[in-house]
């Protein structure tokens, strides 16, 4: 038995490695559950609060001694200290455990216990009745949830804000530049480049106050609640008293006032924001594939728009340069829908009074949350505040396109102006050259309606 030692749980004895800080529910766990991602350290560091909190508040109602939850506090200081890598060594479980994510809750309780026995050997801490004092893992895991995702939410909100602010100023820019517009992939009226960017921020903007306004679902907490919702075991006080210690920790305003069975049963408010996270998803990927095809070529393709050269694009042909950025972010795109299907069916398993498929759901929205937060820094960073102009080829292809000639729809009528179209077509004309031999439209005419700026109707539209 060298290298280790025997602890017991209810079910009897464990072999645990000799260094170890858990205990054996972890090292079952360990060993009965050994793939796939670990647990994220956002979780655990969240609990580590939750478990200092929790015994701040019991010893305060007098539930838990005071050296005790000295020490409890003590040990959870300690831990979170470490860096990481470090972190992580003591707390191995997985994503795929049991439901509830108990498992992960003893392996905080456990190790907490032992990192504050070595604190002081004199006063024995136990991992259920004082670090897991008046908690469920049905309650503390949940709540754990929550505030995880309040936080990465924000973190992701300020990424956000931070791409809008790179579009604006080439809105502003390039507000005047004529460019084709295109519907249907084809040719269509001219607008200009601003025009077509202050799109793109508009539905940045839009997704940003959907998220904002969705954010206060998650401040509900489950705390207090324990094994069903009751709060049995819990003191009158402790569910309040840990809702106020995060709210002053994370600077968000977290409640624990909330209906205990819903926030145990259903996670209805991480499901409805990662639904806008998909919005989200959905608008970049129309952004960057927009922004990809306009910069295709140089020689062959549109090449209104020229990007960075951040590294070569091919190992085999030289010179090459991809839009790596856009690539990246469009894959994160499809990865969070993917994430999307995870979490609404994950939300839609609350069998009776608890929802077992809880840490796949918040392992699913947190990748999703850091997954667009740092793809929209780089996006922004090393894509769209480098974007330049090729405006002597968006003049070309405005000068060749057909669609212009709907400005003459209103003088010469829709049917008239459609002939003019085709013949320049079929007859490899200029639209001006068609229109002038139709008869139709005399040369000043045509250069009075036919005035791709006024098109726009820039002077009409705001900013």
């Amino acid at each position: 038995m060298k290298g280790y030692r025997i602890e017991e749980d209810t079910l009897g004895p464990v072999k645990i490695p000799q260094e170890a800080l858990w205990g054996p529910q972890t090292e079952r766990s360990r060993q009965n559950f050994p793939t796939g991602t670990k647990m994220p350290l956002e979780i655990i560091k969240i609990l580590l609060q939750i478990k200092k909190a929790a015994a701040r508040a019991n010893g305060k109602e007098q539930l838990l001694d005071s050296t005790k939850a000295d020490l409890i506090g003590a040990a959870v200081d300690q831990l979170l200290s470490l860096n990481d890598e470090q972190l992580r060594q003591h707390f191995p479980l997985v994503v795929y455990q049991t439901g509830s994510g108990t498992q992960t809750n003893m392996n905080v309780n456990e190790v907490v216990a032992h990192v504050a026995q070595r604190i002081n050997p004199n006063i024995t801490i136990l991992a259920n009745d004082d670090v897991n004092q008046g908690q469920s893992s049905n309650d503390l895991f949940p709540t754990a949830m929550n505030i995880a995702a309040a936080l990465e939410l924000q973190k992701l909100m300020q990424a956000l804000q931070h791409l809008i602010a790179e579009l604006q100023p080439k809105q502003k820019q390039y507000w005047r530049l004529v460019k084709i517009g295109r519907t249907h992939l084809q040719d269509a009226t001219p607008l200009t480049f601003g025009q077509e960017i202050s799109g793109w921020i508009s539905m940045l903007e839009h997704d940003w106050e959907y998220l904002h306004g969705l954010a206060p679902t998650i401040n509900e907490l489950a705390i207090g609640g324990t094994a069903v919702g009751t709060g049995l075991n819990a003191a009158p006080h402790l569910a309040d008293q840990i809702a106020a210690q995060m709210s002053q920790l994370y600077d968000i305003k977290f409640t624990a006032h909330t209906n205990k069975f819903a926030a145990l049963a259903a996670h209805s408010g991480l499901n409805v924001i990662h639904g806008a996270l998909k919005t989200l998803a959905a608008d970049l990927m129309k952004i960057a594939n927009d922004i990809r095809f306009l910069s295709s070529g140089p020689r062959a393709g549109y090449h209104e728009l020229n990007i960075p050269a951040n590294e070569p694009g091919s190992s085999i042909m030289p010179g090459k340069v991809n839009p790596t950025q856009a690539e990246a972010i469009t894959m994160a795109a499809v990865r969070v829908m993917g994430n999307d299907v995870v979490v609404n069916l994950a939300a839609s398993q609350g069998n009776f009074e608890l929802n077992v498929y809880k840490p796949v759901l918040i392992s699913a929205f947190l990748e999703s949350t850091q997954l667009l937060q740092g793809t929209m820094i780089s996006f922004a960073d090393k894509m769209i505040a480098g974007i330049t102009i090729n405006s002597t080829r968006m003049q070309e292809l405005v000068a060749n396109s057909l669609m212009t000639v709907t400005a003459l729809a209103p003088h010469i009528g829709y049917h008239e102006s459609a002939k003019i179209a085709q013949k320049a077509e079929k007859e490899g004309l200029t639209l001006r050259a068609a229109a002038l031999q139709s008869g139709k439209v005399t040369a000043e005419q045509f250069d009075q309606w036919v005035d791709p700026l006024k098109m726009t109707n820039i002077d009409k539209n705001r900013r």
